[in-house]
C-alpha cells in the first residue's frame, strides 16, 4: 500500500465502486420473477426498469462527455433502451469498464481539465473532477431507489451500502473474480 497522496486514487475507487455497485443491483434484477422489473413502484423513475435505464443513459452522456465525445442529448433519444436485465447488465458493464480506464488514466492535471457537455443549444463547461462527483452523487442516488425498490420484490436488495475498503475483500471476493479485477487492483 502506498503511503504517498494520490489525488485521483478516490476517483479510481469511486469508478470501481460505481461498477461493483451495478454489478450486485443487476445481478439482483435478474433473479427477479416474470413481471417485476417492469412493475410500477415508488421512486423518481416509476419502476426498477425505467431507473436502471435512466442509470445508464447518464452514464453515456457524461462518461462521453470526459471521454471528450460530442453524443450529447442523443444519450436519451431512446428514453428506455433495454427492455431486458441481460442485456442491460452487458451495455452497463461497458460503459462502466470506459468509466474505470478514464479514471486509470487520470493525472493531477486532468482532473483539473475542463469537460465540455453538450446539452443541445448550448455546451456546458465544468471541471473533470466535479463532473466526476456529480456522476457519482447521481448514480448513488437513483440505486439507492433501486435498492429501496427491490425490497417490495421477490429478491433481498443487495449490499451497496460498503465502499472498497481493504477490510471488506472478504464479502466481495466472488464478485471481484466475476468482474475480472484483483484486491490489488482495487487498493492502490
Amino acid at each position: 500500500m502506498s503511503t504517498t497522496f494520490d489525488p485521483v486514487r478516490v476517483f479510481r475507487k469511486l469508478a470501481y465502486n460505481n461498477a461493483l455497485a451495478n454489478h450486485r443491483l443487476l445481478r439482483a434484477c435478474a433473479a427477479l420473477k416474470p413481471g417485476e422489473f417492469e412493475a410500477q413502484r415508488t421512486g423518481f423513475f416509476p419502476s426498477i426498469k425505467e431507473t436502471m435505464n435512466h442509470i445508464i443513459t447518464v452514464d453515456w452522456f457524461y462518461v462521453d462527455g470526459m471521454e471528450g465525445g460530442t453524443l450529447g442529448y442523443q444519450a436519451f433519444e431512446v428514453e428506455e433502451p433495454f427492455d431486458d436485465v441481460e442485456s442491460l447488465a452487458q451495455a452497463q458493464a461497458n460503459v462502466d469498464q470506459r468509466l474505470i480506464a478514464l479514471c486509470k488514466a487520470l493525472t493531477p492535471e486532468r482532473l483539473v481539465s475542463t469537460v465540455r457537455l453538450h446539452r443541445g443549444d448550448r455546451i456546458q463547461e465544468e471541471r473533470m473532477d466535479d463532473v466526476l462527483a456529480h456522476l457519482s452523487q447521481h448514480q448513488t442516488h437513483h440505486r439507492g431507489q433501486v435498492h429501496a425498490m427491490l425490497s417490495g420484490t421477490s429478491v433481498a436488495p443487495p449490499q451497496l451500502d460498503e465502499f472498497i475498503v481493504a477490510d471488506d475483500a472478504q464479502f466481495r471476493g466472488k464478485e471481484v473474480a466475476e468482474l475480472g479485477w484483483s484486491e490489488e487492483m482495487l487498493i492502490r
